[in-house]
């Protein structure tokens, strides 16, 4: 991996790496088939124990074509704290990961999984885990697991160019 020229964007704390992975409500994937890059958005929960992300899927399409022929990925967390009006500066966290996905056949899992994305995503989760979260419900879709292997990070907290 290359080492950043910015030293001092550089996260190297993996306390910190995690935050961003725990606060973020989206990553994304780049992943690619043959010679064609494809990259994808998603929302996901991340379960810090086992160091993985979650996220869910149509049991078919391109993404998953894709994942399915070659699960290597390279994914990226942004926390977007904003642009600094009157001082040309933007702010900014991310994480990058690479990892593996690995679909999800256990139903306990799948309903684990399910849970944490629900509880990272929304305000009052227990409704919506209560009424949706169902064998029936969790057999139609697909979960992927994705195994991280490297993270490295980046950020700006401060406004360095003033005008």
């Amino acid at each position: 991996m290359h080492s950043l020229r910015r030293k001092d964007k550089e996260i190297t704390e993996e306390v910190e790496l995690k935050a961003i992975l725990k606060e973020a409500k989206h990553v994304t994937l780049a992943m690619s088939l043959g010679d064609e890059p494809y990259l994808a958005t998603l929302s996901h929960g991340y379960n810090e124990e086992q160091n993985c992300i979650y996220f869910h899927s149509a049991p078919d399409g391109k993404k998953v074509e894709i994942l399915k022929a070659n699960p290597r990925i390279w994914g990226q967390a942004l926390i977007d704290d904003g642009y600094q009006q009157g001082n040309c500066d933007h702010l900014y966290r991310t994480t990058q990961f690479s990892g593996r996905v690995i679909f999800v056949d256990d139903q306990r899992e799948k309903e684990n999984a399910l849970r944490l994305m629900i509880r990272h995503l929304d305000d009052h989760p227990e409704k919506i885990i209560e009424s949706q979260i169902t064998p029936h419900s969790t057999r139609r879709i697909l979960v992927g697991r994705i195994d991280i292997d490297y993270m490295s990070g980046k950020k700006a907290d401060k406004v360095i160019v003033q005008l």
